[in-house]
């Protein structure tokens, strides 16, 4: 399940969206609209009138992290029928794939029954928006392939089929994506940062193991006795930083070892010049970004020159 909103306010009560749950066995829908302000108790109450209702308890509930999903209310709700939630995990939609792909389909045919904001009259006279029709939507989603016999023989069928397409699925994922197998005890480097920005602190810090991989010990860490490199001077860690870069100032040539460093003079948000600190490149805070930014700036003063 999951929520659709962004739409012009339609109805007699002014919706402006729909909660869409799709049905993952019999790949039917229901679009149920509502208001994008509605709160977790309006959302329950929803699911509880329009879905328990009709179709009976479900086994199991997958959704994205919304406050409305994960809230005390909805919790206790699913205690108190025996549903399991499963919420899906940052930057991993594919846990909800068919929820994602049902949205897109049915944005799609709304438009094409109804421009946004505009209404048009039938030949009896009445007028029609996005919500009058939704129920005819939804009617020629779920009637467009094998909703005559789906009851009987087709859902055994179905059934076969769709534990045979997970399996096949799992193999061809398995053959390029071979997910290490971790024990308790076992080291990781995390591919992204968990500890996260001020951008994505929004973020579920969360994430799938498909975007972690194994930690191999150095040799130093494993030899403490051996003799470690001194560090050069001014250095600074990302965690000792004052905070979010504002931008790059200059970059300068230095010797360290014997071999020549590039580093960049950088000004953190907020902060005086005294904070100003030179950073090497892969030590700068959304390096990328701040490193795109001054060589573009460079250019753009080199061509005025």
């Amino acid at each position: 399940m999951d929520w659709v909103t962004g739409h012009v306010p339609g109805g007699k009560e002014n919706f402006n969206a729909f909660l869409i749950i799709a049905d993952r066995f019999r790949k039917c829908v229901r679009c149920l609209p509502c208001h994008k302000e509605d709160t977790a108790m309006d959302t329950a109450l929803l699911f509880w009138n329009n879905i328990i209702s009709t179709c009976g308890v479900p086994q199991v509930i997958i959704s994205d992290r919304d406050p409305k999903f994960t809230s005390e209310v909805c919790t206790n709700l699913n205690y108190m029928l025996g549903t399991k939630p499963a919420f899906t995990t940052a930057y991993h939609p594919q846990k909800n794939g068919l929820a994602e792909r049902m949205i897109q389909t049915m944005e799609d045919i709304i438009r094409r029954f109804c421009a946004y904001g505009m209404e048009y009259k039938d030949h009896g006279g009445y007028n029609h928006d996005w919500v009058t029709l939704l129920p005819e939507v939804q009617l020629a989603y779920n009637t467009t392939k094998n909703f005559h016999d789906m009851w009987k023989k087709a859902c055994d069928t179905a059934s076969k089929c769709i534990a045979g397409e997970k399996e096949y699925n799992k193999q061809r994922w398995d053959k390029s994506h071979m997910e290490p197998d971790f024990k308790e005890g076992d080291q990781v480097l995390n591919a992204v940062e968990v500890k996260l920005t001020e951008e994505f602190s929004r973020k579920h810090p969360v994430f799938p193991v498909s975007l972690v991989k194994p930690y191999l010990q150095k040799e130093v860490d494993k030899l403490p006795s051996r003799k470690k490199n001194p560090t050069p001077p001014e250095i600074v860690d990302v965690e000792d930083s004052p905070g979010p870069v504002k931008k790059i100032i200059k970059a300068r040539k230095i010797i360290i070892n014997g071999k020549d460093q590039r580093q960049y003079l950088v000004k953190f948000k907020n902060q005086t010049e005294d904070k100003d600190k030179w950073l090497e490149e892969d030590a700068i805070p959304d390096g990328n970004l701040q490193l795109r930014r001054f060589r573009a700036s460079r250019r753009t003063k080199n061509s005025h020159q």
